[in-house]
C-alpha cells in the first residue's frame, strides 16, 4: 500500500467516525469559526482546567479535509497543556506551509501533510486549529 493510500484511509476513517462529535452539556469554551469559500464550519468546545485541556467536542458540516482535521485535533489536544496544545497548532501550520514536521505523540496528523499542494484547501484543513488558538487565546 503507497503512503498516499495510507493517509487517504485515516483521513476518510476520521470523516465517516469522528471522534469528539458532538456538544458538552455543561460550560465549556466555545468558538463557532467558518470558511466561507468553501462552506465549511465548525463549532469547538473545549474544557480548560488550569492549565490543561481536559476535553474538546465539535460539531460542524464541511468537506472530509476539514471534518477530518478536526476530529484529529480533538484527539490530539486532549490531555495537553495549553502551551502544548498551542505549540502541536504551530507544528500543524508549518505542516500546511510544506515544511517537514514530526508528530511522534499522533501520528494521525500526518495524513494530512498532502494538503499543502491544495492551496485551497489549506483553509479547510486549518479551520479547526484557528478556533483551538482562539480558544486558548479567549481563556488566558
Amino acid at each position: 500500500m503507497q503512503l498516499d493510500d495510507l493517509y487517504r484511509r485515516v483521513i476518510m476513517d476520521h470523516y465517516k467516525n469522528p471522534r469528539n462529535r458532538g456538544k458538552f452539556d455543561g460550560d465549556a469554551v466555545t468558538v463557532d469559526l467558518n470558511n466561507p469559500t468553501c462552506g465549511d464550519r465548525i463549532s469547538l468546545q473545549l474544557i480548560i482546567e488550569g492549565d490543561i485541556v481536559k476535553d474538546a467536542r465539535f460539531t460542524g458540516e464541511g468537506c472530509s479535509i476539514s471534518m477530518s482535521s478536526a476530529s484529529m485535533m480533538t484527539e490530539a489536544v486532549k490531555g495537553r497543556t495549553l502551551t502544548e496544545a498551542l505549540d502541536l497548532a504551530g507544528r500543524f501550520s508549518k505542516l500546511m506551509m510544506g515544511e517537514s514536521v514530526d508528530f511522534d505523540d499522533y501520528e494521525d496528523l500526518e495524513a494530512l501533510s498532502g494538503v499543502n499542494k491544495f492551496p485551497a484547501r489549506i483553509k479547510c484543513a486549518t479551520l479547526a486549529w484557528n478556533a483551538l488558538k482562539k480558544g486558548i487565546q479567549t481563556e488566558s
